[in-house]
């Protein structure tokens, strides 16, 4: 249930319409918002906006080239990408200076450690949810009982991605209780967990060892987060089975495996590349629930888990152990496909990922 910025373009787009249609009756009100989504699809400037409006709308379309493109494009387009997407970035900021998503992304290319950048997020949180609350607290006024639930919603959508951000930050910094800390308050404010922030802190909690704390959290979140707790996403039975290995509970963890399999299309695959990807700018990449893409999305993260302890292929223990185990079960065609993608790559992906 990924934050998608094109989606919230579109929600900001229509309250904002609908507002403007307040003084007509009913029936002319229902025709005009009908012709909406053509409107908002081929003459977007020509809808009722504000700069705040325009800003995001900028945010939406740099979040497409950084997050989007510039992870499956070639070196020789990606500066051009960058470029394109940074000058976005510097003309919303000149249209709402203090937008919490452009300040953030920009940041995030600006500071060139992890420390660094999480140390800005943690100094800079408390003024975003004061702003995004104030904007919440604007939004209550709205007229109608949806419209402004609605408003309220999605003026405090930024605060949750500053959180969440934070929280992917302390668990790459090694800032463990603090990745649960900023989680849990994402999911104080927002139990449906838009933001995904169970996903971070189901990391944490793996990194230190620390299963009643992870099921604790399972189950919470099974009760209130948009997907619910069945079958079991891709990171908790990755954290589930990074648990049980540190217990030399095998089984267990093989029954994990299992259950990604199942639930994962080309899991095996997927858990033997394990692929290292860069972090969505934006937000955690919106992707399909229960697809190859979430289980790449899901691995990728777990790196801090897969690769503790580094081995002479670059692997951890952990990381080495699920690969042998996940091998046999590839089908001719994914082996093939494996084989040929570190072939062209020896020295590892170029983001990084290093071959077996």
């Amino acid at each position: 249930m990924a934050f998608d910025p094109h989606r919230e373009d579109y929600q900001r787009m229509g309250l904002r319409f609908a507002r403007a249609l307040d003084g007509e009756s009913p029936a002319q009100a229902a025709r005009s918002f009908a012709a909406f989504g053509r409107r908002f699809a081929q003459n977007r400037d020509g809808l009722p906006q504000t700069d705040e409006d325009r800003a995001f709308h900028l945010v939406a379309k740099a979040t497409t080239l950084i997050d989007y493109e510039l992870p499956f494009t070639d070196d020789e387009h990606a500066e051009r990408l960058i470029a394109q997407g940074h000058a976005m970035l510097d003309e919303a900021l000149k249209l709402d200076p203090q937008n919490p998503d452009a300040l953030r992304m920009k940041m995030a290319a600006g500071i060139p450690n992890f420390e660094g950048y999480y140390d800005y997020l943690a100094s800079e949180a408390e003024g975003v949810r004061e702003r995004c609350e104030r904007r919440r607290h604007k939004a209550r006024s709205i007229p109608g009982e949806e419209r402004s639930a609605l408003a309220a919603q999605i003026a405090l959508y930024p605060y949750l991605r500053w959180l969440a951000s934070l929280a992917s930050r302390a668990v790459v910094c090694g800032h463990n209780h603090d990745a649960i800390s900023h989680a849990r308050r994402a999911l104080e404010l927002d139990p449906t967990d838009q933001a995904d922030a169970r996903f971070t802190a189901y990391l944490a909690f793996a990194k230190l060892e620390d299963a009643a704390g992870l099921e604790a959290l399972a189950r919470t979140t099974g009760r209130t987060a948009v997907r619910g707790a069945t079958p079991a996403d891709a990171w908790l039975a990755i954290t589930r089975c990074a648990l049980a290995y540190k217990r030399l509970q095998l089984d267990e963890a093989d029954h994990q495996l299992d259950l990604l399999a199942k639930a994962y299309p080309h899991a095996a695959v997927t858990l033997c590349a394990q692929r290292e990807l860069p972090d969505g700018v934006f937000a955690r990449l919106a992707v399909a629930p229960f697809s190859e893409d979430e289980l790449i999305l899901a691995v990728s993260e777990a790196t801090v888990l897969l690769q503790e302890g580094r081995d002479a292929r670059a692997r951890g223990a952990f990381g080495s152990w699920v690969m042998g185990r996940m091998e046999p079960r590839m089908t001719p065609a994914e082996r093939t496909a494996l084989e040929l993608a570190r072939s062209q790559h020896p020295n590892g992906d170029r983001y990084g990922t290093p071959n077996a």
